[in-house]
């Protein structure tokens, strides 16, 4: 009997247990509230076809256009300038890069000089004997004739027999001798083709230069150039005599240049066309960073928008009657940040900021600038 009515107060209990947590779960339910409906709001702006430039961005380093690698061709020892040799060092047009030690050379061309003298001071007998017509001539020049100068040049022939007889003498072997001397010679000394900076110095004072030796390099600082590659989809629209705008990479100074020449060969590995501008200006150093933009062509009917506006598909986002929907565009030109684009009907309404979430159909608001101050009030 004990049993039974233990086992009987266990179901009652547990009977008891379950009802209590059954009302317990039905007092705690809770009714969930209806979300609200939010309807986002959207910045539109009307499209207006008309004519959007193209502009093809590209960037380089400058370098001089007028670069001269300056080599020995003949061998001496370097000596004492007007100015020193040295990096930074600048130079007028024609006055001294450097001059090598030309004294023994130069002995010898005066040595063949002499001889040449002696030669045409030999015949002299003979021509006043056999042709007489030439020997005032030949005088002329043998008085006219100074060692210490350049060579003149020889008398003209005015008969056959007369230059025969020169011939004969060995007269313009001599001098041909004498003149290649004088240009050889005219090497110990190296000038200035323009006016520039010295780049690099590689001998100094008292150097043994070889022949062949490199011994620096020489810029003109006055007018630079700027080679930029640019897509192949560009080549026949870029033009030589084009203005091109040139900026620092911080944009605090421009300068205008020009295409001067367009390689007519392609890059296969990058299939890329590159372009060359000249520019000049203050300031300009051989190695500065630049960015151009170079102007290609003029789209007619186009507008240009920011690129991530553009969605898959070639597909903007526009609004009808609040209503968020897409219209497809035809994109003719990408750039960094900008897209231009044909296509769009005049007037709509394109979304002109990115809608987080977008899809369409989807309902939105126009933003206004009186509801946003009538808000900003409240």
């Amino acid at each position: 009997m004990r049993k039974i009515i233990l086992s009987l107060l266990g179901v009652l209990l547990i009977i008891g247990a379950f009802f209590a947590s059954e009302a317990i779960v039905a007092n705690n339910q809770r009714t969930r509230p209806k979300p609200k409906k939010v309807i986002k709001t959207v910045f539109v702006e009307d499209a207006v076809n008309g004519v959007v430039p193209i502009e093809i961005s590209a960037n380089g380093n400058l370098v001089a256009q007028r670069r001269l690698e300056i080599f020995s061709e003949v061998q001496g020892v370097l000596q004492k300038g007007s100015k020193l040799f040295k990096p930074g060092q600048e130079y007028r047009k024609g006055q001294t890069l450097l001059s090598l030690n030309s004294s023994e050379y130069y002995a010898s061309v005066q040595s063949q000089k002499s001889a040449l003298y002696d030669q045409i001071t030999s015949i002299m007998p003979d021509l006043r004997l056999d042709y007489p017509e030439a020997y005032p001539k030949w005088q002329a020049y043998l008085n006219n004739f100074d060692v210490s100068k350049a060579t003149p040049p020889l008398p003209e022939v005015t008969s056959e027999k007369e230059g025969y007889f020169i011939s004969g003498r060995n007269i313009q072997t001599a001098y041909y001798n004498v003149k290649n001397l004088e240009q050889r010679l005219g090497k110990y000394r190296i000038t200035a083709p323009f006016t520039g900076v010295l780049t690099e110095a590689l001998v100094t004072e008292g150097t043994l230069v070889r022949s062949g030796q490199k011994l620096g390099e020489f810029i003109d600082t006055s007018l630079y150039e700027l080679e930029v590659a640019i897509s192949k989809n560009y080549a026949d629209l870029l033009q030589v005599n084009n203005e091109v705008t040139l900026s620092t990479i911080d944009g605090k100074q421009t300068y205008t240049g020009k295409v001067t020449r367009v390689n007519g060969n392609i890059n296969q590995a990058s299939q890329t066309i590159n372009a060359y501008i000249e520019v000049k200006g203050e300031g300009l150093r051989e190695g500065v960073y630049l960015e151009a933009l170079l102007q290609a062509k003029e789209e007619q009917e186009a507008i240009s928008l920011p690129r991530g506006l553009l969605q898959p598909n070639n597909e903007l986002f526009m609004v009808r009657d609040s209503i968020l929907d897409v219209i497809e565009v035809n994109p003719v030109y990408f750039s960094d940040k900008e897209v231009v684009v044909q296509g769009i009907p005049e007037g709509t309404k394109i979304v002109s900021k990115p809608v987080p979430g977008a899809y369409a159909g989807m309902l939105v608001k126009i933003y206004s600038e009186k509801e946003s101050s009538q808000e900003e009030a409240e």
